[in-house]
């Protein structure tokens, strides 16, 4: 049976009524749980949240002021982006630029199913519009509520599109946790492979080994129809997810073959600093402000691609990230990192092991970020057409 006639099914003739969101839900601004201090470690027990793409940002030994998510589970509503997620864990917040969402009558409207239907939405966001967007906007959006009068029969339909959608997101749950596995094995063996004693091989400057280019900025040529994708830290550290595009006339610094990309600055205790990006061919990337390029000088000698995971995210750049400023990695710190000088072949080695490892763990053709990318689309699917039901006027028609 489809998706759409499960629904009419479940509904079996009952009334919908489209009711405003801000009465089925309500709201608490976070401003007491906003982090006093952003020295965040991943050895402290609180996460800090955005409603944003980062979710989050790190995490806090401050014990007042914590939201007790795991006995009330909300929605983070981000203000002015509208970005949204659930949380069913104790957290705190970065700002106050969000809202804290909770369901107006327990007994009426089921929470988990008004943020299935909030993730539905288009943003809506128009450009220069800095409103508060939950309450000029959100609020008097209509939301879909079967059985109106009938709470305990509308909570039961609420309640089984919510068992559904929901074995749709424990599935990407799973598989981003096993992700997330395979990244920190990823992270031991690199770090394994990648530490060299330094009396075992020659060591060189990244200087001598290959050149520095400090690239320009092209916010201003960001076009819709582009081919050129921006090496930004957004990409960067995005693997590729979050991407802006120039047309390729407009290229300011252009990215060639074996160049690798990295980012020169990030907030603090930020998670792009030092993220590099190895470009696999010509004609494709350009480099944006607050990135660089390396070059190798003689590949023949010193592999390209070797550089990419030495350099990426190298603890000699970490540690100028002071936690307290945004950090802005200076030329003459990159060139002087120290690099181990294995031989070509040593090196070539390591960096088939490596690929490996990144393609199970990034890659959006192969591996585990490919599967996720599926099971988000049929999850995307499946919520749509569960929460396709008839407006008013569509009935009337």
């Amino acid at each position: 049976m489809s998706a759409v006639g499960f629904l009419e099914k479940l509904l079996d003739g009952a009334e919908v009524e489209w009711i405003p969101l801000g009465d089925v839900t309500q709201y608490e601004q976070p401003t007491k749980y906003i982090v006093k201090s952003t020295n965040y470690s991943d050895d402290h027990q609180t996460p800090v949240l955005t409603a944003g793409q980062s979710f989050i940002l790190g995490y806090t030994d401050e014990v007042d002021g914590v939201f007790q998510g795991s006995k009330s589970p909300v929605i983070i509503f981000d203000d002015f982006t509208t970005a949204n997620k659930w949380v069913d864990f104790d957290f705190k917040v970065k700002s106050s630029a969000m809202k804290i969402i909770t369901s107006s009558d327990d007994a009426r409207f089921n929470l988990r199913y008004v943020f299935h239907w909030l993730s539905s939405l288009p943003s809506g966001l128009v450009a220069g519009d800095h409103k508060r967007q939950w309450i000029s906007k959100y609020c008097a959006k209509p939301i879909p509520i079967p059985c109106p009068d009938d709470p305990e029969r509308s909570l039961a339909i609420q309640g089984e599109i919510v068992r559904i959608l929901d074995s749709f997101t424990e599935l990407t749950a799973e598989l981003t946790a096993e992700l997330t596995a395979r990244k920190k094995q990823y992270n031991y063996y690199r770090d394994q492979l990648l530490t060299v004693d330094e009396n075992e091989v020659e060591w060189k400057t990244l200087g001598e080994v290959a050149d520095f280019q400090n690239a320009k900025p092209h916010e201003k040529l960001v076009a819709k129809d582009g081919d050129v994708a921006l090496l930004t830290a957004g990409y960067i550290s995005s693997d590729g997810k979050s991407a802006r595009f120039v047309k390729a006339a407009d290229v300011l610094t252009p990215a060639i073959k074996n160049d690798v990309a990295l980012v020169m600055s990030d907030l603090p205790n930020g998670r792009a600093l030092a993220k590099t990006f190895f470009v696999e061919e010509d004609g494709r990337f350009a480099a944006n402000q607050r990135v660089c390029l390396l070059r190798v000088k003689e590949p023949e000698s010193y592999s390209p691609r070797f550089l990419h995971y030495v350099m990426n995210r190298n603890r000699q750049l970490l540690r100028y990230d002071s936690g307290f400023d945004q950090t802005h990695l200076k030329k003459d710190w990159i060139l002087n990192v120290k690099l181990p000088v294995p031989p070509l072949a040593e090196q070539k080695r390591i960096v088939v092991i490596l690929d490996k490892f990144d393609a199970l763990t990034t890659s959006l053709t192969e591996g585990l970020p490919r599967e996720i990318e599926l099971r988000e689309k049929q999850y995307a699917y499946y919520r749509d057409s569960l929460l396709s039901f008839p407006k008013p006027d569509e009935e009337a028609a």
